[in-house]
């Protein structure tokens, strides 16, 4: 919000017809201006002092606020598909990576592998050239285990010999044939979020939901607003009172009902807006919180700006600033642009860069 102090009120000695005006500008706030007459009066005694600020050349950018949430983004469910019992689980906050395991069943490991193709059947020897094959023997060479040359769509016995050996690794059957739940998969590492079973419970069920490994800002962003998110593009982000920048990662393609503060319907449909912090210790060790993400919807560029406390709302119409030049003061009349961050941009004639103004703020 933009604030200004009251003017000193010396200063109105100075003018003729002076009132107040409250002036709402486009971020919603209010800026208190003195209104005055262009005419000028003689002054018997010399003017207080006054605060006084130069006229900046700078870029000033129009932004946009929405709430956001920090978190490590959505979660997702990890399933069992082995029959038997759960023996062992990973911590609520653990990071996997491939070839570790993700829990365990009947004593034995379920390891997690990479790729976006589910394994939708078993494999062995005979089996048809498929994409999964490919998956299979790229996992299998990155956990250390090859012997069949490039990855590829066919199931060899150099395919089958390579199973055995990681088979063995994991104090599994030695069988050379791979099932549907042996492993985990996921496009990536993941973040154990939270645990759904127990030691104990049935491996066929729900077992723990996983979610991303970096945190990162969600903003549910009115669907009529999603020109303000452009991928790559930069926002800024504040939590828990710090900012700092941060880029757009991904821009939701589907719109869902939203919701306001309280959770009911505001009638406006949302889009998902994912914005990582380009400097993660802005959120401290912080796993969740809510965010305030500002995206920038306009730009101008090399403008002549003041404080805003140093506009005057001239008595016959328009706006002015005052201008301290070794202490004698005119008024040049101006016209306004852009308010940005407690500034606005001004323009008039004779109006030039480093000239001094009477301001409030």
């Amino acid at each position: 919000m933009i604030e200004s102090k009251p003017r000193r009120r010396g200063r109105a000695r100075w003018f003729i017809a002076a009132a107040v005006l409250v002036v709402v500008v486009g971020t919603g706030s209010a800026v208190i201006l003195t209104r005055v007459s262009s005419a000028t009066s003689v002054q018997e005694a010399a003017p207080p002092p006054v605060e006084t600020a130069a006229v900046a050349k700078t870029d000033l950018s129009e932004e946009e606020e929405a709430d956001g949430t920090l978190g490590y983004g959505e979660e997702s469910t990890v399933a069992g598909r082995k029959p038997g019992t759960i023996t062992s689980l990973p911590a609520a906050g653990a990071t996997l990576t491939r070839c570790q395991a993700v829990y365990g069943v009947d004593a034995k490991p379920v390891p997690l592998f990479y790729g976006t193709l589910p394994f939708y059947r078993d494999l062995a020897s005979g089996a048809a050239d498929g994409a999964d094959v490919k998956q299979l023997e790229e996992n299998l060479k990155a956990c250390g285990y090859g012997g069949f040359g490039t990855p590829d769509k066919k199931f060899t016995a150099a395919t089958a010999a390579a199973l055995k050996k990681w088979q063995k690794a994991l104090g599994l059957d030695q069988t050379g044939a791979f099932g549907q739940g042996d492993v985990v998969l996921s496009a990536g590492e993941l973040r154990v979020s939270a645990l759904s079973a127990k030691l104990g419970s049935p491996a066929q069920g729900e077992v723990l939901k996983t979610s991303g490994t970096v945190r990162s800002v969600q903003v549910k962003l009115d669907a009529a607003k999603q020109d303000l998110a452009q991928q790559g593009a930069k926002a800024s982000v504040t939590i828990n009172g710090k900012t700092s920048k941060g880029t757009i990662t991904d821009v939701g393609k589907s719109a869902v009902e939203g919701k306001d503060g309280a959770g009911q319907d505001d009638g406006k449909p949302k889009i998902t807006v994912t914005v990582q912090l380009d400097d993660p210790a802005v959120a401290g060790t912080l796993d969740s919180a809510p965010a305030t993400v500002r995206f920038t919807k306009d730009v101008h560029q090399g403008v002549l700006a003041v404080p805003v406390g140093a506009l005057l709302a001239l008595a016959e119409g328009g706006y002015a600033v005052e201008v301290d030049e070794n202490g004698k003061r005119r008024l040049i009349a101006v016209q306004t642009g852009l308010f940005s961050g407690g500034k606005v941009e001004v323009s008039g004639n004779g109006l030039t860069a480093g000239m001094r103004v009477v301001t409030t703020s």
